[in-house]
This record gives C-alpha cells, sequence and structure tokens, in this order.
C-alpha cells in the first residue's frame, strides 16, 4: 500500500447530509489537476451507493470508506469531511487510527447531541417521512445550510443545494440522522491526533456555534482555526475559492512535515 503518488498525497473528501461527493467537484477538479488521487465516496443511501441492510451507524461509514482506502491501495490520506462527513471523518480516526496524514473538519462538532439537538433530529426523523409534510420540510432545511450571503447573493448555488436535499432519499436522510445522533463523543479522538490539522467554520454558519468549533482546535495538538467570511454551513459550495486556499495551505503544512521527516512510504 502508498501513501504517495508522484510525491502527492491522497486525499479523501467526505461530503454533507443531505448531498453527495459532487459537492467537492471544485476541489476535487483542482487537487487531480495536481497530481493528487482524489477519493471523494458517496456515503451509504447518497449519489451512486445504495443504503444497504446495515443498521444506522457511523462505525459503518468509516469501515465503508476503510474498505475503499484498501481496495485502492492506499494506507494514508487526507481525511477532509464537511458536517456528516466530519462525523464520519473523527469516526475513522477512531477506528482505524493511523491511517490519516493530515486532517481538515468543516462545519462540524467533536462533542454529542444535547437534549434540544436529539430533539430536534427526532422531530425531522418523525417528519421527513410523511409524503405530504416531508418535501416541504426537506426543502426549507437547506435553506439553513447556506449564510445569508449565499442565500441573497449565490441564487446558482441555492438553486443547486435545493435540487440536491429535494432528491435525498427520505429513508437515507433518516438513517445518516440516526446514525449522527448515536455518535460517541470525539474529543478524546482529536486530543490524540497528532497530526497537521485545520478546523474550518463559515462566518454565517447557522448550526455550528463558535465554542463548537474552539473546542474542537483546543483538543487537536496542531489544530488552528479558520472563519471563513461570507460563508454559511458548506464552504465547499459557497466559498470553493476560500476552502481550496485553505485546503493548500494543509498540504504545504504535510509537505513541509515530510520533508523534515522519513515517512513509510508503504
Amino acid at each position: 500500500m502508498t501513501t504517495a503518488t508522484n510525491g502527492r498525497v491522497p486525499v479523501v473528501l467526505l461530503h454533507a447530509l443531505s448531498l453527495d461527493s459532487s459537492m467537492w467537484d471544485a476541489q476535487r477538479e483542482t487537487l487531480e489537476r495536481r497530481g493528487h488521487l482524489v477519493i471523494a465516496p458517496d456515503q451509504r443511501g447518497f449519489g451512486v451507493t445504495p443504503l444497504g441492510d446495515e443498521p444506522p451507524s457511523l462505525d459503518t461509514v468509516a469501515d465503508d470508506l476503510a474498505r475503499e482506502l484498501d481496495r485502492r491501495g492506499v494506507e494514508r490520506a487526507v481525511l477532509v469531511g464537511v458536517s456528516m462527513g466530519g462525523y464520519a471523518a473523527m469516526t475513522f480516526l477512531r477506528r482505524h487510527p493511523g491511517r490519516a496524514l493530515a486532517l481538515a473538519l468543516l462545519s462540524t462538532r467533536a462533542d454529542t447531541d444535547d437534549e434540544a439537538a436529539r430533539t430536534a433530529r427526532e422531530g425531522f426523523m418523525a417528519l421527513v417521512q410523511d409524503p405530504v409534510k416531508g418535501p416541504a420540510l426537506i426543502e426549507s432545511s437547506a435553506l439553513r445550510l447556506v449564510g445569508a450571503t449565499t442565500r441573497a447573493e449565490r441564487p446558482q448555488v441555492l438553486d443547486r443545494l435545493v435540487k440536491a436535499v429535494t432528491g435525498s432519499s427520505p429513508a437515507s436522510l433518516v438513517w445518516a440522522q440516526r446514525a449522527i445522533a448515536a455518535r460517541a463523543d470525539a474529543l478524546d479522538v482529536l486530543r490524540a491526533t497528532d497530526i497537521p490539522a485545520v478546523v474550518i467554520v463559515g462566518e454565517e454558519d447557522e448550526l455550528v456555534t463558535e465554542a463548537d468549533t474552539r473546542a474542537m482546535v483546543e483538543a487537536l495538538p496542531r489544530g488552528r482555526l479558520v472563519v471563513v467570511p461570507r460563508s454559511g454551513h458548506l464552504p465547499p459550495l459557497e466559498t470553493p475559492e476560500a476552502t481550496q486556499a485553505e485546503l493548500d495551505t494543509l498540504l504545504a503544512e504535510l509537505d513541509a512535515l515530510m520533508s523534515e521527516v522519513e515517512v513509510d512510504p508503504h
């Protein structure tokens, strides 16, 4: 198994809830053009990946990724996850330690849901499968995924998002929500993750608080915080250039580290 090809490390891009891997198209194109192997899977129930019969669990999502890396002969990679993809990334760190070279967590949290969040998820799961109320609920939830600037000035992004979210299977949404609701606190995992790391949050994110973000940065031994202006919960779609710039900085940090120490390529 390899860690790098032609000097370029593999990069894993994990998508947000209700979306699929196409949300990373801009970043994937840039990274591939530079010679990186980019692995951007559709998570269970989204895109082209069937939901399957496994009970809801982020462990299953993380193990799916491990199998995909093994299939491609990749031992270690840079791990990038946004929202639900961030939850999956942190679960992967717990279940498959040592396989991440660097880490980017966007618009996500390391702690478990509080009572209010659990109640909100339960209400969503109850209504999303209702054939009358479900479609309207799904569409309205899309509006909270982007910031005020995107809602006001980027209609093409909002249109794309609404189309993707409303096209999601209610069963897949419920499965993912149940998996997220059952997640373990990951702050202990982050404390043990001594690799280059960045935590990214949109300045206009309505779902992740500053306290959530700072707790993750403080837990990571090499963590740093980036607040993206004029972006909400989905910086890869809302502000793709700024997101790519932060990934470039992380990759440069990793390159510098790898040049200083010998990294086993196998």
